[in-house]
């Protein structure tokens, strides 16, 4: 697919903008909503009080993204190769990079780590344990699904209809709600929406859900630009979550780029799951406003698993974009980054 200079812009912020988010809300993950004039900056777990991640013993540093980005990076490196997101070869491939992430995450959810660790490397192998952690709690609809669909956005810009069927698919393989993966649909056709146009529209994609969903997810729209991020305190869920980050977008004045880094603010203000919810709203406002949006310093510092940095993330986001890619002769062009493993 062919994209304009501001459409090729905004797909380039996509994974930078979710990983600032993400690193962004992991220094103040689960500390509860904060007073407006509180100051947000990118902290670790030795930057002063701070009562995220420290407080189920792992470590990270000022700028470190979480797990949330870190699954994003092979779906990436998925969609850059121009793999079908759908195939179960592909999701064999994303599959044994989730689980040799798992041997040395520092944390994860607990459905993940259930599907994850120790799980035989291939997607059936992490399905089952994923349904069999299901069977035992009665639920997997954590959060942790979510953030690893926006390059499944940038992967078919050209087909919202492939979209929504790989992001379901992925979002599948570890949490098996119908929760789950209405939430990615309707967040990955936010992306590409906001890609394409410019425009900032949670809706685009109701059309996307079976239809016996689709007014419960409006109804549930209509709930979060109604509220506050404060008030979404299961944001571990995945719908509150998606509503949180919703909530913090329209609640920021979008008069111009700035509404980026307001945006993330508003959304860690609210407390809970700071690092998915800010996630979530990183993504989809990069995708708006394009990669000048994002603060430089915060460019500089963010940083993750498997040794990227930000510019990685932008690199991999213009590969992502242009997998599907071919030449005049009807093949696929090679945009390869050699960033896992």
């Amino acid at each position: 697919m062919k994209l304009s200079m501001l459409q090729h812009d905004r797909s380039s912020a996509v994974l930078l903008g979710m990983a600032c988010g993400d690193a962004l809300g992991a220094g103040y993950a689960f500390a509860g909503p904060l007073p407006p004039d509180v100051p947000i900056g990118m902290r670790g777990d030795s930057d002063g009080d701070v009562a995220g991640r420290s407080a189920t013993g792992a470590h990270w540093a000022a700028g470190e993204w979480s797990d949330y980005t870190a699954l994003a990076v092979p779906v990436a490196q998925a969609a850059a190769d121009g793999l079908d997101l759908s195939a179960e070869s592909t999701l064999d491939i994303i599959a044994a990079e989730w689980v040799d992430w798992a041997t040395t995450a520092p944390f994860a959810g607990l459905q993940l780590e259930a599907a994850l660790a120790g799980s035989d490397p291939t997607a059936a192998g992490v399905r089952r344990k994923a349904r069999e952690q299901h069977g035992r709690l009665g639920r997997s609809a954590g959060s942790g699904c979510l953030l690893r669909t926006a390059p499944v956005a940038l992967a078919y810009l050209h087909d919202p209809g492939a979209l929504a069927a790989a992001a379901r698919e992925l979002s599948d393989l570890t949490h098996c709600e119908t929760d789950a993966g209405d939430a990615c649909v309707l967040w990955g056709l936010a992306i590409r929406h906001a890609v394409l146009e410019g425009e900032l529209d949670m809706r685009v994609g109701l059309d996307a859900l079976p239809p016996a969903r689709r007014q419960l997810w409006s109804a549930r729209l209509v709930h979060a630009e109604g509220r506050q991020p404060r008030d979404f305190t299961r944001n571990g869920w995945v719908v509150q979550a998606l509503q949180g980050a919703w909530s913090a977008i329209v609640h920021t004045p979008d008069t111009d780029s700035s509404q980026f880094r307001r945006g993330l603010e508003t959304a860690i203000r609210g407390g809970g799951n700071t690092d998915a919810v800010a996630g979530a709203a990183g993504a989809l406002l990069a995708a708006r406003w394009g990669l000048a949006a994002v603060p430089s310093e915060w460019r500089r510092q963010v940083q993750g698993w498997p040794g990227l940095r930000g510019a990685d993330l932008v690199r991999l986001s213009v590969f992502a974009a242009h997998g599907q890619d071919t030449n005049e002769a009807g093949e696929r062009k090679n945009f390869r980054l050699h960033v896992v493993g």
